[in-house]
């Protein structure tokens, strides 16, 4: 008895879980770094390599799973639907760190870092840093799960972004003979 073929949906699970792993990780890079410089440029760096991952994604989707063939269209909804299903699972971890574990600790060292660099500062840098601080001032206002949720929708929206050119690049038509 053969087992029903795999939807693009099922896939993207797949290989969102896998993006969502490698989110957590970098995550945990963050405040790590601000004690370890080196982390945190990990951290950059592997936030900079995570369009040439899901780009890996949908090329092994579209080698193991399609034949070698691949529409845009169907690269696009298999993309964004990566990169909500990793939103999901780094959702999880956002709200575990911000509920259980920061305490505060990632808004106050920015906070802490903007008021350093605002010494330093005069004029209309001195503005823009002021409301930067304005700005984290608000985010630190903010419940674990309003954080959880802004980070939510803020990768959903980056990760459709990203998969526009990502589908481009990724799509490959049935070559004729």
């Amino acid at each position: 008895m053969e087992d029903k073929p795999k939807t693009l949906q099922e896939y993207a699970m797949r290989f969102g879980t896998m993006m969502g792993i490698f989110w957590i990780i970098k995550f945990s890079f963050l405040p790590m770094g601000f004690r370890i410089p080196l982390l945190q440029f990990l951290f950059i760096l592997m936030t900079l390599f995570v369009p040439i991952l899901g780009y890996i994604y949908i090329r092994k989707y579209r080698e193991r799973y399609c034949n070698g063939e691949l529409s845009f269209l169907r690269a696009l909804v298999f993309s964004i639907y990566m990169y909500f299903f990793a939103s999901l699972l780094t959702a999880a971890a956002h709200y575990i760190y911000f509920r259980f574990i920061d305490n505060g600790y990632l808004m106050g060292t920015y906070m802490e870092q903007m008021e350093n660099l605002k010494s330093t500062l005069t004029g209309d840098f001195e503005a823009s840093i002021d409301q930067l601080i304005q700005n984290l001032e608000t985010i630190a206002s903010m419940s674990a799960l309003q954080l959880t949720m802004q980070l939510i929708f803020q990768n959903i929206f980056y990760g459709t972004l990203l998969s526009l050119p990502t589908a481009l690049l990724a799509m490959r038509k049935k070559k004729s003979l």
